[in-house]
């Protein structure tokens, strides 16, 4: 006889393959169950629950394997206190740290239970008290851990909620010849705006990710049309998004931005844009003297939005706007993760990963990129709330446009 514990899961558990993707994770962790319960929903929209008994080797099998189930929304019967131990070393969680998913969180206490902020998966779970006995938990990534701290451990105590399905796009979709591409994407376009209007109608933040694709298939024209028009409110990208749009801003199409042959010196017109913009001391100084005078580095700037440019051993310059530590392009991401209600991510597979770890399973997004493997591997990666979409960003971006931006013309 092994550890074991009681668990329930409540959802779709059939037509979403949850509970098949539960029972697969308890054999891969080494262990083994029982069904208990099992109610079926007699309706579409019915939720179904099934009450399971798990048992693992040992007890600290067992809390790893509670860990990984309530990644899919698994809480345990029992109602115990969390347990909690010290931190005794900067940048090290203590042994048997609670792994967090990025689903809403509670944690029991003292006979309480207290809702997690900033719920992000793959960070630890800090108690903190002030003075007046007011206790708040929130999450901790590895780097910022200090020594002292007051960490969660097992998976006693800890319950976790599922949201709802995205509203804006209810299945990912791609356009193969037996899906033409013109009556889904308008369908989803639509479906993408409405989401949006939906955001700032909650008076929530749109945060937009965005890859070297973009500038690559056109969507320049169409994304300042829709900062203009107050359709993003923060950015997150990379270096390269960043000069390639200032580059074709001050030399006009490259090789790199214009698939038409007889272009050159396109890499050459990229550096020496980043050393202008270098030369002024940053995106907005050029903006600002008159040097930037267009593209969607100059309507960020022009209106005010946020951006976070995060760096890579690949880049030229860089710009000096960016990061070049990642752990501190993480905490300037992270900074921006307050009040956000719809995410999109525009042709970026690392960006989008990195984006979608930080983000709260209760803020809907969406990944387009005419690679498959982009969208597939958000999805992989753990984020359920990710919808993707496979089609031409710049094609898509048009569109959107066309949707948001009343006097949207393109030339």
């Amino acid at each position: 006889m092994g550890a074991r514990e009681t668990v329930e899961v409540t959802g779709h558990l059939m037509d979403s393959g949850i509970l098949s993707r539960v029972l697969d994770d308890i054999r891969e962790y080494g262990g083994d169950f029982v069904i208990e319960e099992f109610d079926v929903g007699h309706e579409a929209h019915d939720p179904s629950s099934a009450r399971i008994t798990v048992e693992a080797p040992d007890e600290e099998s067992l809390q790893r394997l509670l860990m990984r189930l309530q990644t899919r929304g698994v809480n345990q019967l029992s109602h115990d206190d969390a347990g909690v131990t010290t931190a005794d070393r900067d940048g090290v969680l203590p042994d048997g740290f609670y792994a967090t998913t990025n689903l809403d969180t509670r944690v029991r206490l003292g006979g309480r239970w207290y809702d997690v902020q900033n719920p992000e998966m793959d960070c630890g779970l800090v108690v903190e008290e002030s003075g007046s006995g007011d206790r708040r938990v929130r999450t901790v990534p590895m780097s910022d851990v200090a020594r002292g701290m007051r960490i969660v451990v097992g998976a006693a105590g800890i319950q976790v909620s599922v949201p709802g399905p995205a509203p804006a796009v209810e299945a990912a979709m791609s356009f193969d010849a037996d899906h033409g591409p013109e009556r889904p994407q308008t369908v989803l376009v639509r479906q993408v705006a409405d989401g949006m209007r939906q955001s700032r109608k909650d008076g929530k933040r749109l945060l937009w990710v965005a890859g070297p694709g973009l500038v690559h298939a056109g969507g320049v024209p169409a994304m300042t049309a829709l900062v203009r028009a107050g359709w993003v409110d923060v950015l997150f990208a990379g270096n390269a998004v960043a000069a390639l749009d200032i580059a074709t801003a001050l030399y006009g199409p490259t090789p790199e931005t214009d698939t038409r042959p007889g272009h050159e010196h396109g890499h050459e017109h990229r550096v020496r844009a980043v050393n202008t913009i270098r030369g002024a001391g940053s995106i907005a100084g050029a903006v600002r003297d008159g040097v930037l005078r267009s593209g969607m580095m100059h309507a960020l700037v022009t209106a005010g939005k946020r951006f976070v440019l995060v760096g890579s051993v690949r880049d030229d310059g860089p710009l000096p706007e960016v990061h070049t530590d990642v752990v501190e392009g993480q905490r300037a991401m992270r900074a921006e993760i307050h009040d956000i209600g719809y995410c999109l991510m525009m042709a970026t597979q690392l960006y989008a990963v990195a984006t979608g770890s930080l983000l709260p399973a209760s803020v809907p997004l969406v990944c387009v990129d005419i690679n498959p493997a982009t969208v597939t591997r958000l999805a992989d990666r753990g984020t359920g709330q990710g919808r993707g979409i496979v089609t031409d960003v710049g094609l898509f971006l048009e569109q959107l446009a066309l949707e948001l931006v009343a006097d949207y013309r393109r030339g």
